[in-house]
């Protein structure tokens, strides 16, 4: 529907994303408070708004706009209103009561065409004339400019983005080359702009076109894992998603490696790979820091009878590996650690710390999420910080890649440190390594601790993989399990699972159980039994801490489909309990989120008790889980887990999910005292050993599959994993081998 106003006064304004809450006023009716991402209008603006009215849980009935339109005022009183108002710069109540009375209803055409008739009112020059024309002029500009921008499906607050960044210019980038707007303005991607391209008129086999589909390509690869993709997987990929010739495609491919946007690298085996300029760069780097960081010390009969002390000292008695592995942090630059649960890695990591404090070493620990960094802490009693924390985030803008971080610690500012242990490390992709890579000077010792059997990062690359594949560095990888007896079935089943062996589904366990099912409803309804009745009493935990974990996304047991149940089961709505409704759902007080995305702009601070404020910063991300505990004004307070409290509205709450289930993917890095995984049916890509795997590592007191046992057990059989492209092995045997290794 539609309704048509005067602005009277505007109530609140985002001016990041155009969200803005004004009072319209309606001829002989009462006023109406209007809500939506808009561009900056002002009091006295006469304004078409389509949308619909909501009832607001506290400010009562809202008309939520979707679309505007400004009528230009034509009679006098509306002319006097508009410009009385301020809204063009120069001109105040008493000017603008001049002006109309002098120019009536021409005032605005006399401000367009003639600004030099304004000198015939008394106290403007001729000067101040053209000022105050060329203000009314900018704010037609921008006007006309977001109308033109509408009828291409742009959002208001995306259309003001636009206009700051080329202003007058965008008419002939619109109808020229829409693609420039991926490389100019974050949040345009291929989509939008090939969406844009095609309403302007532009030609389908558009050099610009093509050249832009092939870098979204190489995108949209790296959204899979990848770093870089072989030539005819891209070129026949490119050529489908243009509906182009493969020579077309041919064509600008070789004119984008000529200006080197892209780069075409012989692989073994795979043929010719080609990678983007950011994502080859960030494996060379890696790969010259790691070798640079590899520098071995004399001295190994000496090291390794002091760790023997060590041992006695703390009665503590290592298997070989273990010792190994401590000897190697002592003498290597770079250690990569390695093994599945119960085979000793925080044992070993403590005998190491305890060499390094009693030889004076100073020790950063670290690991990718706040759950990993805060579970590496009490595991060892020394601080440890999530990547992010411990580097310090400054946002900028990144060209072509959207807002990205530049960190407080890097080459001209490294970390002060002579340690850096490193947990998790299968989670880590190429971009935060190597940000955390130039953080770490030369001479600091570099520990990786992780399971290589875990799923790869949810970013691009397969980072601790290559790296041990490479063969250049020291790796000790810990089999053997301790206490087996002791252990319990989530471990023994775990090693299982990952050499391909029968697991027991037989229920005589005490913290590994399978409850067959045949339908999706069933799995559900057991759900929720599970965590209102049956879980926490058995292993004393908050049922707000036991996580359902999916396979996948989409489908009747898929994250998106279960949160919307499971909301509605452990979070129903209830009179005085606030809500509000985003472009991906409704957010109620109580619900469990999590971030989806990296935003370092976002603040955050932590917050006592009793309301004192103990820290701040800038940056949330991706994984980062929480719960929302205040909804007022369309903003969302979230308090995750490591105790930061974040306000999100208008776009930013595009980056919250529910999060009562997440994929087995984004549980990487974090352990919950139970989980419960649904297990049907999946693509055979999908439902593979590693998933399985890496879904019952995270429970730390007790494993619920929930499905069939033939899925489960041909998980178990499944080794095919989606391949990920990457090169970081190459590029370390490149640089290794012109340094005259072999």
């Amino acid at each position: 529907m539609q309704i048509e106003g005067t602005i009277d006064h505007i109530i609140f304004r985002n001016n990041e994303n155009g969200y803005t809450v004004l009072e319209l006023l309606k001829e002989d009716e009462d006023p109406v408070t209007v809500t939506g991402c808009m561009p900056e209008l002002d009091p006295g603006e006469m304004v078409v708004f389509t949308g619909e009215y909501t009832k607001h849980p506290v400010y009562d009935l809202q008309f939520r706009m979707t679309a505007y339109a400004i009528k230009r005022p034509e009679d006098t009183v509306s002319i006097l209103r508009y410009l009385s108002s301020g809204a063009v710069k120069g001109i105040g109540k008493g000017l603008a009561g001049r002006i109309v009375e002098r120019f009536g209803e021409d005032s605005f055409r006399i401000l367009e065409e003639e600004p030099e008739r304004l000198a015939e009112i008394k106290g403007i020059s001729i000067r101040k004339a053209m000022e105050i024309s060329a203000a009314f002029e900018s704010k037609s500009a921008s006007r006309q400019a977001f109308s033109f921008l509408q009828q291409f499906g742009i959002s208001n607050a995306m259309a003001q983005r636009i206009y700051d960044t080329y202003q007058n210019g965008i008419y002939d980038i619109i109808r020229s080359n829409p693609y420039r707007l991926i490389e100019d303005i974050e949040g345009i991607g291929f989509k939008t702009a090939d969406r844009i391209a095609s309403e302007a008129g532009i030609r389908v086999d558009s050099e610009y076109r093509v050249r832009s589909g092939i870098l979204y390509a190489l995108q949209e690869a790296e959204g899979d894992g990848n770093i870089c993709l072989p030539r005819e997987s891209l070129i026949a990929g490119a050529a489908d998603l243009l509906s182009v010739s493969v020579e077309e495609i041919t064509d600008q491919l070789r004119n984008l490696s000529m200006e080197r946007k892209i780069l075409l690298k012989d692989s073994e085996g795979d043929g010719v790979m080609v990678y983007s300029e950011r994502a080859y760069y960030a494996e060379a780097e890696c790969a010259r820091m790691l070798l640079d960081l590899n520098r071995k010390e004399e001295g190994s009969e000496y090291y390794r009878k002091e760790i023997e002390k060590l041992e006695k000292k703390a009665e503590i008695l290592l298997e070989d590996k273990q010792r190994e592995a401590v000897l190697r942090s002592v003498t290597d630059g770079v250690l990569i650690m390695t093994g599945g649960p119960g085979t000793g890695k925080t044992t070993t990591i403590n005998l190491m710390l305890r060499f390094f404090v009693s030889n004076g070493y100073d020790i950063m620990l670290t690991a990718p999420t706040g759950r990993a960094a805060k579970r590496m802490s009490e595991a060892t009693g020394f601080e440890a910080r999530t990547i992010h924390r411990l580097l310090g985030v400054h946002p900028v803008e990144a060209s072509g890649s959207g807002k990205t971080g530049r960190f407080e610690h890097d080459a001209d500012s490294p970390l002060e440190t002579d340690v850096l242990i490193v947990d998790e490390m299968s989670m880590v992709d190429i971009f935060l390594f190597r940000s955390l890579l130039r953080a770490v000077a030369p001479g600091t010792k570099l520990i990786l601790v992780g399971d290589e059997n875990q799923l790869p990062s949810v970013g691009p690359g397969a980072v601790l993989k290559d790296i041990i594949a490479s063969g250049v560095f020291s790796v000790v990888t810990l089999t053997r399990i301790f206490r087996q007896s002791e252990a319990g079935d989530i471990v023994l089943n775990a090693h299982n699972i990952c050499m391909g062996k029968d697991i027991r589904l037989d229920n005589k366990s005490k913290d590994f159980f399978f409850l067959e099912r045949e339908e999706s409803e069933t799995i559900i309804r057991g759900i929720e039994y599970l965590i209102k009745s049956k879980l926490p009493p058995y292993i004393g935990c908050r049922s707000e801490e036991i996580q359902i974990m999916s396979p996948m996304r989409k489908g009747s047991l898929g994250v998106e489909s279960l949160n919307i149940r499971l909301q509605e089961i452990f979070n129903p709505p209830e009179p005085g309990k606030r809500e509000l409704e985003t472009q991906s759902g409704i957010l109620r007080t109580g619900d469990k989120v999590l971030q989806i995305k990296n935003d370092y702009d976002i603040e955050w601070e932590i917050v006592t008790r009793k309301g004192f404020v103990t820290e701040n910063g800038k940056g949330i991300f991706n994984g980062d889980v929480g719960s929302i505990v205040r909804i007022a004004d369309s903003v969302v307070t979230v308090r995750f887990e490591d105790g930061r409290q974040a306000d999100y509205q208008g776009e930013t709450l595009s980056e919250l999910e529910l999060a009562y289930a997440i994929t087995i993917h984004k549980s990487q890095g974090s352990e919950y005292p139970a989980v419960i995984i649904p297990l049907l049916s999946g693509p055979g890509i999908l439902m593979n050993r590693n998933l399985l795997y890496t879904g019952v590592t995270r429970a730390q007191k007790c494993v619920v599959l929930m499905g069939r046992r033939q899925t489960i057990l041909d998980m178990i059989a499944n080794t095919n994993e989606q391949r990920r492209y990457t090169g970081l092995k190459e590029r370390i045997h490149e640089i290794y081998e012109m340094e005259g290794n072999t």
